[in-house]
């Protein structure tokens, strides 16, 4: 069986880019999702940190500003509250990402996201 690969692509940064054209030049087959152009939902958003094994805070940008915006560092904001933030601002969300089944990874630096995809499947 093989596990299908998708990596949350942002073309803006370099990292990203890197990210992209690492599993390009090796040949990994995986899907490309452009999520400033389609943003994940709160659902999605909130399987990506458990996926990534973190909490939902982990997984924003905090040099956004954004997160300044929207006073992201507040103790007193609920998880819903921040779910409903980030959905509406996927600039927020951490890049790249590399999900594999109920496993992912933040690609920095890049070259882990071509370790990821690389291991055998369990």
């Amino acid at each position: 069986m093989t596990i299908s690969l998708r990596l949350y692509h942002n073309p803006n940064c370099s990292k990203s880019r890197a990210a992209l054209t690492l599993l390009k030049e090796n040949n990994v087959k995986f899907e490309t999702v452009y999520y400033l152009d389609h943003p994940p939902d709160k659902k999605e958003i909130r399987a990506l940190a458990v996926k990534l094994g973190i909490h939902l805070k982990q997984l924003l940008r905090k040099n956004e500003a954004t997160y300044e915006q929207f006073d992201l560092d507040n103790e007193k904001l609920i998880e819903e509250m921040v779910l409903d933030i980030v959905s509406e601002h996927p600039i927020l969300i951490e890049r790249p990402i590399l999900v594999r089944g109920e496993k992912a990874i933040i690609g920095r630096p890049p070259e882990t996201v071509l370790q990821f995809a690389q291991e055998p499947t369990p």
